[in-house]
């Protein structure tokens, strides 16, 4: 029954290579178990988050297509013809139910599945994850027999060449990187018994801003930009995860730069709801929980930030950056989008086509 907390990866910096090993893709979207009851389809999300109502179009395919009592680990995912759609994919997060169905029709989302937790009347998170493998493979071919479906069955292989090969040539279709898992392992809940390797590159960006931490006792996070071609400073993303006590040693080094940080900020008409604005800005409402603010803080944009990112989608850092050091020895303007490495698209396609093999 729900709630069912997943089984985490840790982060490792190179792909693990070790009899037993297991590889899979590792998919851009939102980590969904799936509950079905005969009719009844609950959509859960990894932090008890119900998905449910966002994904109307997946609840009536999931219904259609998995055995009808089951409890199915995977990824909701939004495929374009480029790739893997994350941004578009958030926008399906949306409180008005009319707004709902409309996206449900102009983007529908697919499932990704990659584990299975219970069938019928039979738990299978104490089984090994190679047993899971085969029901699952087993149970995903029945509902797709002979008609074409968005739901999915992640490829796995156990040659750590092939993963690797996944790793660098699917990148430029979204994807995060690549999964190793043991092929004898139990479902663990909530618990980092995987590994992921995802990709890690550097870029130079301008600190134009920070939030201030949940708890009111330092910086939560420092807001990055990158000037365009048109000479437009964009906010590319953050920079957190930082520790107590560098979160307080922020607060005064950044304190110069907050006075008369507003006057000719290239953000500043953000902070008039009415002034129209180019480019991207922070502020605004989280996707995730409307409630919760997005207020920050301007400094003026003068200092350097070495970040760690993992790649771009729609001119952000998919994922939140690590601050590396700061770089005095660097200017503001010299901080563009000409420094990133670009990945060339690959074709989804491709990887879908060996799943099908």
């Amino acid at each position: 029954m729900p709630p069912v907390k997943p089984m985490l990866a840790k982060a490792v910096h190179e792909l693990p290579r070790a009899d037993g090993l297991r590889y899979e893709p590792k998919w851009d979207g939102f980590r969904c178990v799936v509950f079905r009851d005969g009719d009844e389809v609950v959509l859960g999300s990894r932090h008890d988050r119900p998905l449910t109502r966002y994904f109307p179009e997946l609840v009536e395919l999931l219904r259609e297509t998995l055995p009808p009592r089951c409890v199915v680990d995977g990824e909701v995912i939004l495929v374009t013809d480029e790739g893997l759609d994350f941004e578009t994919l958030q926008l399906r997060l949306h409180p008005a139910a009319s707004r709902v169905r409309l996206l449900a029709e102009q983007t529908p989302a697919s499932f990704v599945a990659f584990d299975l937790l219970a069938l019928g009347d039979r738990d299978l998170t104490g089984e090994p994850f190679d047993t899971r493998r085969e029901l699952l493979e087993q149970a995903v071919a029945a509902g797709r027999a002979d008609r074409p479906s968005r739901l999915h069955l992640t490829p796995m292989t156990s040659d750590p060449d092939r993963a690797q090969d996944w790793f660098t040539r699917f990148e430029g279709a979204g994807f995060d990187g690549v999964m190793a898992k043991p092929g004898d392992a139990p479902y663990e809940q909530d618990r980092r018994t995987m590994w992921k390797v995802k990709h890690r590159r550097t870029a130079d960006c301008v600190v134009a801003g920070f939030r201030w931490h949940v708890d009111g006792n330092g910086i939560g996070s420092l807001l990055l930009g990158l000037y365009d071609d048109a000479g437009t400073l964009n906010h590319v993303g953050v920079a957190s995860s930082f520790t107590a006590a560098r979160r307080r040693e922020l607060v005064t080094e950044l304190a110069p730069l907050r006075e008369n940080a507003l006057e000719g900020h290239p953000w500043r008409a953000w902070a008039d709801a009415h002034a129209e604005h180019e480019g991207l800005v922070p502020g605004g409402q989280s996707r995730w929980n409307p409630k919760k603010g997005l207020q920050w803080e301007p400094v003026r944009p003068e200092w350097v930030a070495e970040v760690r990112y993992e790649h771009v989608q729609g001119g952000r850092f998919r994922h939140g950056g690590r601050l590396v050091r700061f770089r005095p020895d660097r200017t503001p303007e010299s901080c563009t989008y000409a420094q990133l490495e670009q990945v060339a698209p690959a074709e989804l396609a491709g990887l879908l086509a060996e799943e099908a093999r």
